[in-house]
């Protein structure tokens, strides 16, 4: 268990009305208890500057922070994780240079890549995309409910399902045994983020 079912990654570009800060705040208030610093596009300064604010914002709420790929950044603004991709450094690397209390999140799209995680030292991981939605095009067709079974059946860490997560399809997510589900543009795409991060909580922390 590591705390939380849902998980909020940020892409400031799809929020609509407001700044990325303001979102999560609004996200915050609607129940949302982990957000992933997302933004990779930001220069290092940029990024930091921005690490910093949520970080102060997360830790007023009592939110935890886990900041995408950049370790040095994470350890600067006193983050609860880091979350990797597959192209970034492995976990077993990171868990020598971060604190013992530091989570480790990995990006999975495979059961090879969940395996790999665990044995790594990942504390939890996300798989997908499960959904087909334009965010992972990159990462190549969904890999769909039955492959995400195989994984939680196969791994004993924690599995997020990610991509194209709607509340149509939560249930069919969680019942396939995810620990919980990981999403960007449900929540800060919403008119109303505060409403939409109060359904997608309740639908995530129902039993199955």
């Amino acid at each position: 268990m590591v705390g939380f079912r849902l998980y909020l990654i940020t892409d400031r570009r799809q929020v609509r009305s407001s700044s990325l800060s303001a979102a999560l705040l609004a996200a915050i208030e609607g129940g949302v208890r982990a957000i992933q610093l997302r933004e990779k596009d930001l220069p290092v300064r940029e990024y930091l500057e921005l690490a910093m604010e949520v970080r102060s914002l997360t830790l007023r709420h009592g939110v935890r922070l886990f900041i995408n790929d950049r370790v040095d950044v994470a350890l600067v603004v006193g983050a609860d994780g880091v979350h990797l991709g597959q192209a970034g450094m492995p976990p077993e690397a990171v868990r020598k240079i971060i604190p013992s209390e530091m989570l480790i999140g990995v990006s999975t799209h495979s059961l090879r890549e969940a395996r790999e995680a665990e044995r790594g030292g990942a504390d939890f991981i996300t798989f997908g995309p499960l959904f087909s939605t334009p965010s992972k095009v990159k990462y190549g067709p969904p890999v769909g409910l039955d492959a995400l079974k195989e994984v939680t059946r196969e791994v004993n860490i924690p599995v997020f399902g990610i991509g194209g997560i709607k509340k149509e399809n939560i249930m069919e997510v969680m019942a396939s045994g995810a620990e919980g589900i990981a999403l960007i543009s449900g929540i800060l795409a919403a008119d109303d983020i505060k409403k939409e991060s109060e359904e997608y909580v309740r639908m995530s922390h129902d039993d199955y």
